[in-house]
């Protein structure tokens, strides 16, 4: 059985892979469209119905590219079409999240000092959500708030927030920021699959057709790019946020996860109005620091780590963890830990340099290194990958107990 977390592992390890190619895809494709679209110059040299123009150089190559805002006036033979990037994304985003968060549950979903809740039922509240987020979004889209398009995106920012806080009232603070970006990135995956795309096809069949598409189509999947575009840095804040505790474990993370938001719609807002020729509001960069700056005060100003893993002072709180703990190398798997490993991975750390328990992970109970086994097992066992730089000199043989300890307790 061991053999599992070894796959495991390299199945999770596959599927992050994948998801950065596809993401770097998606967003890259969709900075680049925006940037071109809000630099087009209108010319009167231009064809019948094309409603703007920009020259590129790149590659050692030029580019004259013209953006019909509706339609031309008949079908090309060749075109392309933007779609794959964006399906993809979220597809793979999906399988982490099974792969990391409900097939581990127990360890990262499910914190039971937030919320007692069975792996099941957490799991169902996660799916629940996801779609929860696409069809309050949508329908406020295709309400009157959706004809104002700044008001409409208040009005998300305030769903958003809320989900921010109702996240981190079920889940463990990690698995809170992972669904807060899972969240948005179902809306604007959702946003391509269910409107951008359908409306673009309906103006191809009408050109196909004969007809003269209605220019409402393009209208309304130009707004829900424009959604996107703003969405994508906070996605990419909380797809990173699992490395950093001090993000994600604080008293304040939904409220840090608030300002991740606005911090996304500033920096955003710098490009998109250089992009559009109407200046360098320099101010924006002003604000985003500011708000980092309140960010960083808010992950410390409690001055503790709420802690999303067990509080652990007890008995372990799993049977596969009470397994760990009753196997007959667990005592020399405990003392190498305490030895080598507890000194950074404490509530209070004692290893120069380092200030904050590191992801979060605190090894010095006997139920918290039991609930850790696989961590312990692959980092420090099959891996050299802890200690960093070996700084505490685990030896080889110490690897091989605590190699011993997780796969005899496997085999039991």
């Amino acid at each position: 059985m061991y053999e599992y977390a070894v796959a495991w592992e390299w199945l999770s390890f596959a599927a992050r892979w994948f998801h950065v190619i596809t993401a770097v895809a998606w967003i890259g494709s969709s900075f680049y469209f925006i940037a071109l679209d809000l630099g087009l110059v209108k010319r009167p040299h231009l064809p019948a119905g094309a409603s703007g123009e920009e020259w590129q150089v790149h590659g050692g190559g030029f580019y004259h590219i013209q953006k019909y805002l509706v339609a031309p006036s008949q079908m090309p033979q060749h075109l392309t079409w933007f779609k794959y990037e964006s399906y993809f994304t979220w597809l793979s985003g999906f399988l982490m999240l099974c792969i990391v968060y409900y097939g581990g549950a127990d360890l990262f979903l499910v914190d039971r000092s937030v919320m007692d809740l069975a792996p099941w039922q957490a799991i169902l509240i996660s799916l629940g959500s996801l779609a929860f987020g696409w069809l309050v979004y949508d329908q406020l889209c295709k309400s009157p708030i959706g004809r104002n398009t700044w008001g409409l995106m208040a009005v998300l920012y305030i769903v958003l927030v809320a989900m921010a806080w109702g996240y981190t009232q079920v889940f463990t603070g990690r698995a809170a920021f992972l669904h807060l970006g899972a969240f948005t990135a179902t809306i604007m995956s959702a946003n391509v699959f269910m409107i951008i795309i359908p409306n673009q096809k309906i103006v191809v069949a009408d050109l196909i057709a004969g007809r003269k598409p209605d220019p409402k189509y393009g209208v309304i999947a130009k707004q829900r790019s424009l959604h996107n575009n703003y969405l994508t840095l906070p996605v990419i804040f909380f797809m990173l946020s699992n490395h950093y505790p001090l993000a994600f474990a604080t008293t304040f993370n939904w409220v840090i996860a608030a300002l991740v938001f606005l911090m996304g719609v500033t920096i955003r807002h710098w490009f998109n109005t250089t992009h559009a020729r109407k200046g360098k509001p320099t101010w924006t960069w002003l604000v985003t620091v500011i708000l980092f700056i309140v960010i960083i005060w808010l992950s410390t100003a409690p001055k503790m780590l709420t802690g999303e893993t067990d509080a652990a002072l007890g008995p372990p709180t799993t049977a596969m963890s009470q397994r760990f703990a009753a196997n007959s190398h667990f005592g020399a798997a405990r003392d190498i830990v305490q030895g080598r490993c507890s000194m950074c991975h404490a509530a209070e750390p004692v290893y120069e340099g380092i200030h904050f328990t590191p992801k979060n992970v605190m090894l010095e109970t006997d139920a918290q290194i039991a609930s850790h086994a696989r961590e312990i097992y692959i980092q420090a066992g099959r891996s050299h990958a802890m200690p960093p730089g070996n700084v505490t000199s685990i030896s080889p043989q110490e690897r091989k107990l605590l190699v011993a300890w997780y796969e005899s307790t496997l085999s039991e």
